[in-house]
């Protein structure tokens, strides 16, 4: 007898249909074929142990086992469930008839519990989008997948459940989740607020002008200064995730098994904050068995860099492209994988090895041209793209021991959301262009047009700085974004000046003197 069930592979953030074939003829064997992975040819183990626990009978017959298409690998454990009950309904243990109607995916312990997988949004979209009626999947995995609408989702503890299911013995209401309501219930909900930073109040500006045009942000300043606790909050100034990011977000980490059980719609910006010894294919992704980077795990959120020249020259210089691109492209030689990677770069630095240069009271004991030494670390192309780069110096202990609280994430990010919507109306018509950060040199000439005076008040500051000249469509883009959060239809000579203090380490005088008296 000839019986097919229905499950998905995911390839890159997207599944793929995969048909699952069972024949049980005359014979005593087992095979599976249809490029299985090793944890799909165990299977066999763990089927067998489950259908026993669960009161149903290995058939002692010729069993094979195709999994189609045969061309595509398949990866994990989550095809026990599927492979199971094809088995069964082959064999005549089961009621087959509503097979077909189903997508099902989890992975089998040997006592017949179904275990959580990997994936399940993405292979819940497919589901709906290939017209199926229903999905099973694991009881762990079923919020995540019932985040899609029209498809009726069915959380299951073990494979009796799922067998008396298709038998007609047990009734189960498929989980219905308000998406909307959810997702909107969770946006505002920060452990972290700008509201208990104590002064700082330059850096606090320059993460809202960061935030308010997605520009990329370095932070340089001695240990203890508050880099790190700063970037921590950055999420909560930053624009809520639309719906939409939302489910992209989400589906980049079901894929990579990065969401908390029982979790939806994830409904904050992700920030992700990867030490420095990351390997090169750790924050790009890939490997044997392809799965999204850091970079991929931040999309839509923050990637947060801490002693940024401590990371490695070659894991620094694979960013180059995906800052550009905002997505990465991973060929190797049995694969080839698209993810997106569309992130907020935050980075944190020290000035120099000893990390006390232009310290106001500790004296740095780095050696002549070691600070300009330990900047080199960073290549030019890369901090190329960093559009503000600012100086941040200890708290006074007065401002430190102050009772008064500082401005709330929630007021920042009204003001942020505001020079956004500004943004998103202004490149309405600009494919791929969504905030400032990204405007290119055409873009540039026609919203970013200097007057007369504010041209001259920039080559004055460029040439007394003796800035590169990278710096200068850096400071236009700055700049249009504080008259954004201004609401400033033109760029005035204050917004001119406020961009180019954003723009420390382009000075020619930065690091160049020793320090040592």
């Amino acid at each position: 007898m000839l019986v097919k069930t229905y499950g998905a592979a995911v390839y890159g953030i997207d599944a793929i249909i995969v048909t699952i074939e069972v024949s049980v003829e005359i014979g005593v064997s087992f095979n599976l074929v249809g490029l299985p992975d090793t944890a799909v040819k165990e299977s066999y183990q763990r089927v067998v142990a489950a259908m026993r626990h669960s009161g149903r009978d290995f058939p002692r017959r010729s069993v094979l086992v195709n999994m189609s298409p045969a061309d595509v690998k398949k990866e994990g454990a989550a095809y026990d469930l599927p492979i199971a009950l094809g088995i069964l309904a082959a064999s005549e243990q089961i009621n087959g008839d509503r097979l077909s109607q189903y997508m099902i995916m989890g992975e089998l312990s040997l006592d017949g519990s179904v275990l959580p997988i990997r994936g399940a949004l993405p292979m819940a979209i497919k589901a709906r989008e290939a017209g199926f009626k229903g999905m099973i999947v694991p009881k762990a995995n079923v919020t995540e997948a019932a985040v899609v609408n029209n498809l009726d989702v069915y959380g299951v503890d073990n494979l009796t459940q799922v067998i008396d299911f298709f038998n007609g013995l047990l009734s189960v209401e498929p989980t219905v989740i308000n998406t909307r309501e959810e997702f909107s219930k969770g946006v505002a909900d920060f452990d972290f607020d700008f509201s208990e930073v104590k002064g700082q109040q330059l850096v606090k500006r320059a993460f809202e002008v960061a935030c308010a045009g997605g520009h990329n942000i370095l932070l340089v300043g001695a240990p203890g200064s508050g880099k790190s606790m700063m970037a921590k909050r950055l999420p909560s100034i930053m624009p809520p995730l639309s719906l939409q990011e939302a489910l992209e977000t989400t589906k980049i980490h079901s894929v990579a098994g990065k969401l908390k059980r029982g979790s939806m719609l994830m409904t904050q910006r992700p920030f992700r904050s990867p030490h420095h010894t990351i390997s090169p294919v750790a924050l790009v992704g890939g490997g044997a068995n392809p799965m999204p980077g850091e970079i991929s795990l931040a999309h839509n959120g923050v990637l947060f860099l801490d002693e940024f020249p401590e990371f490695s020259r070659q894991v620094l210089e694979v960013m180059r492209q995906p800052l550009e691109d905002r997505h990465i492209s991973i060929s190797r030689a049995k694969y080839q994988v698209d993810y997106p990677a569309g992130f907020m770069l935050v980075a944190s630095m020290n000035p120099c090895t000893c990390g006390y240069y232009n310290h106001p009271t500790k004296v740095c004991v780095c050696p002549p041209g070691a600070v300009q030494k330990y900047l080199n670390r960073i290549s030019g192309p890369l901090l190329d793209r960093i559009d503000i780069q600012v100086e941040i110096m200890p708290v006074p202990f007065k401002e430190m021991s102050s009772d008064t609280a500082g401005e709330s994430s929630a007021s920042i990010r009204a003001r942020v959301v505001k020079a956004r919507q500004i943004q998103q109306l202004r490149f309405k018509d600009c494919k791929g262009v969504h905030c400032n950060a990204q405007m290119n040199s055409r873009l540039l000439k026609t919203y970013a047009a200097l007057t007369d005076e504010c041209l001259e008040i920039l080559r004055q500051s460029m040439e007394r700085f003796d800035m590169s000249a990278r710096a200068y469509d850096r400071i236009l883009k700055v700049a249009r974004t504080i008259a954004d959060l201004d609401s400033s239809p033109s760029i005035l000579p204050s917004h001119i000046r406020e961009a180019v203090g954003y723009r420390s380490l382009d000075r020619s005088s930065w690091g160049v003197t020793s320090p040592l008296p």
